[in-house]
């Protein structure tokens, strides 16, 4: 059996609780993707072209994370968890993957969205790291029950 790591990146809030219920779920041990310096609520005004999170997204700037995953050898499966930010992964993701060697693993993608798919997330996350296995996509509310967050890793 395989052990698996959930790793989750949430700046509000909504994907910390998806991501709690789904290691609960899969029995998976969790790692958060935490920015050194937190997202405050003007940040996250994605209408405001000025916002942290406007500039981070349009000029691929990718913050600084807090810590590495210490013991990633010990997993096979990472689920990777977050935010759908402009159609795609928030930038931080992409500085996660560049951090921490995934390579050999497999890697289910959730995110969490009221309304965007995961396609073009799932899509660019692909181009932008070629060599991982990303395995599986999926867009969460956080209103599923637990035999469904098993059954999407079957």
């Amino acid at each position: 059996m395989s052990k698996i790591l959930v790793s989750y990146f949430s700046a509000s809030g909504t994907t910390k609780r998806v991501a709690e219920k789904v290691a609960t779920a899969v029995n998976g041990d969790l790692f958060e993707i935490e920015p050194k310096e937190k997202y405050t609520e003007a940040d996250l005004d994605w209408m405001n072209k000025q916002s942290r999170t406007s500039i981070e997204m349009n000029n691929n700037i990718k913050p600084e994370i807090v810590n590495k995953v210490s013991n990633l050898g010990e997993y096979d499966t990472i689920l990777l968890a977050f935010p759908i930010w402009w159609y795609k992964e928030p930038t931080i993701i992409d500085k996660f993957l560049e951090e921490n060697d995934m390579t050999g693993k497999n890697i289910y993608v959730f995110v969490t969205s009221g309304s965007s798919p995961i396609d073009s997330t799932y899509k660019s996350l692909q181009n932008n790291f070629p060599n991982l296995n990303f395995v599986s996509g999926q867009r969460f509310t956080g209103n599923e029950s637990k035999e469904e967050y098993k059954s999407w890793l079957m």
